[in-house]
């Protein structure tokens, strides 16, 4: 059977490449010949996660026609956040959590979406589904990506479904979800060995928000008032950005893990940074406060969605 590649979004977290093993995995022993790729390397809490439960991190792929005419998507389906070439192959399988924009195919597919936190639940789901058992490693990688998309049950996207997905994976894994859990997210709040611009890119997704190009890029930390003392420099670095890219808003929105509180930095242009008050309320400095925002999905882009377009 021809070959098919399975990615996640670019700068992929532990969902994009955690989903994409375990549907790899699904998808082989549903009879297709399928590979999981990565559209970046992956970051620091992702690689904790691989070596916790025995895998490699995915081969990394930028173009994906020169191997392959067919591909499938997890956890996300916007052109722009998906490999480069996405227009020259065709998409046989779409598995995500997020809101569909600007996706069209001209032949139809095999296409899952779900409100769920994580794309990884609705992974959990297709295995019963389909009747296929959840190895110990694959169940590991899978509640790892829960756990990450969650904040551990935490993030206002967590649905009674990820409760119940993490509960039995955790069981299949033989690991406590909570000490594991706790322990995978510090994995991936050592900010300090970084530079600013490596950071804003590291977990970063482009919008189109009524024709206006907006950055938004997110990073978990357990010490938001030493994180804040690079605004300068992260103010720096998401200004050089935003020239080379054309991005009319950028936002960088760092997260304390530990009380699930965020403050945002933003720049952007006069009419794009008044759309973003509107939608948050007023930005003094380039900082805001976000009590208890820590969802990019949920909390940040339907909100400012709705700003651009009134």
């Amino acid at each position: 059977m021809e070959k098919e590649l399975i990615f996640g979004h670019q700068n992929p977290d532990t969902d994009a490449i955690g989903t994409a093993i375990a549907y790899s995995y699904l998808q082989n022993k549903l009879g297709y010949n399928t590979e999981a790729v990565a559209l970046g390397e992956v970051n620091d809490e992702t690689a904790f996660a691989l070596q916790k439960f025995g895998f490699e991190a995915p081969r990394v792929i930028k173009t994906a026609a020169n191997e392959v005419d067919k591909v499938m998507l997890v956890d996300h389906n916007e052109p722009q956040q998906s490999v480069a070439d996405i227009d020259q192959v065709t998409v046989t399988h779409v598995v995500d959590h997020h809101r569909i924009m600007n996706f069209n195919t001209s032949l139809p597919l095999f296409y899952l979406a779900a409100p769920v936190g994580c794309t990884s639940t609705i992974m959990w789901r297709l295995y019963q589904h389909y009747g296929v058992d959840v190895p110990q490693n694959i169940a590991g990688i899978m509640l790892s990506a829960i756990i990450s998309d969650t904040l551990l049950l935490k993030s206002p996207t967590t649905t009674d479904e990820d409760k119940e997905a993490v509960t039995a994976l955790a069981k299949i894994a033989d690991v406590d979800y909570e000490k594991y859990g706790l322990e995978e997210l510090k994995a991936g709040t050592n900010i300090v060995s970084k530079s600013e611009e490596e950071l804003i890119d590291l977990d970063a997704k482009s919008f189109d928000l009524n024709g206006k190009k907006a950055r938004v890029a997110q990073i978990n930390v357990v010490d938001l008032p030493e994180a804040l003392e690079r605004k300068e420099a992260f103010l720096t670095a998401m200004n050089e950005a935003a020239k080379d890219e054309g991005y009319d808003l950028f936002m960088l929105l760092i997260t304390n893990v530990l009380d699930s509180n965020s403050t945002a930095l933003v720049i952007g242009s006069d009419n794009a940074k008044a759309a973003f008050e509107k939608a948050f309320g007023q930005v003094k400095d380039s900082e805001i406060s976000l009590p208890g925002v820590v969802s990019r999905k949920k909390q940040v882009i339907p909100p400012l969605t709705e700003a651009f377009n009134s």
